[in-house]
């Protein structure tokens, strides 16, 4: 009786869309292996002063999230939609994002693919991903004293840099909570902020569903660029942890007002 139940529920080829999203983390696997021992070295072997060096293996890092964002797609695994890209990328500009799926990190730096990234400290110990975030010098969310000081210098420096300020995947059906370091890491050094509000629909890849749930119908995944935040407006006059607690206010209503339109 459930097994018929299912057969009727189960649609947009699904027995297909499982096969793709097998065979995209098979992929993501050995694309992380190739890009450590074959493709990363190489390009860094490459004459050039650091600051190229850098470039070229974000841009290789990029492209390769960029594919696999495709083959997703082509596979028919999910759809998605990404409005306003072209307004990120910008120097000293943050880039924050609410974090619903496993998959929105491969979405957002492979179509931005000179920014820099915080990302959780647990990826340097990962044998798939530990080569390119060494490489492209992400910078390690390791919970240290300056993480801080080093994600502001990175935007002082003219770089664009992303944040997940949840630190971990949005619990599905609740807003996003998230942690004041983005806001403070936006105090001391950005130029400008600029959200990112993430839809996923219906949901895939949180923490509470490994890869083989595929979901019944195919994913919607939305990707919409906010309005830029003056930073200045919440630090001009006041102390620094004054700042970073009413930006991160702000942040809160405005997803929460955002994702719930």
């Amino acid at each position: 009786m459930d097994l018929a139940a299912d057969s009727v529920t189960r649609r947009d080829a699904w027995a297909w869309r499982f096969v793709g999203t097998a065979l995209s983390f098979a992929l993501f696997g050995i694309g992380g292996l190739l890009l450590r021992v074959l493709i990363l070295p190489a390009v860094l072997h490459w004459p050039g002063p650091p600051a190229l060096r850098r470039r070229r293996a974000r841009r290789t890092v990029g492209r390769a999230f960029w594919l696999h964002s495709q083959f997703m797609y082509r596979m028919g695994v999910l759809d998605y939609r990404f409005d306003g890209l072209d307004r990120l990328g910008r120097p000293g500009q943050l880039i924050v994002a609410n974090h619903p799926s496993l998959i929105d990190v491969v979405f957002l730096l492979g179509h931005v693919p000179d920014a820099n990234c915080v990302v959780k400290h647990s990826l340097w110990r990962n044998p798939f991903m530990r080569g390119p975030v060494r490489v492209a010098q992400y910078i390690s969310n390791d919970g240290s004293a300056d993480m801080l000081d080093r994600a502001a210098d990175v935007l002082r420096e003219g770089q664009t840099l992303i944040v997940f300020p949840e630190g971990t995947r949005t619990t599905p059906g609740e807003p996003p909570v998230f942690h004041r370091g983005a806001a403070a890491i936006a105090v001391r050094g950005a130029r400008v902020v600029t959200p990112v509000y993430i839809t996923v629909r219906p949901t895939t890849l949180t923490k509470a569903e490994p890869w083989y749930r595929v979901p019944h119908r195919r994913v919607r995944m939305e990707l919409r660029v906010g309005d830029d935040i003056p930073v200045a407006s919440f630090s001009d006059g006041v102390p620094a942890p004054i700042a970073s607690r009413r930006l991160n206010e702000h942040l809160h209503a405005l997803y929460a007002r955002e994702l719930k339109a």
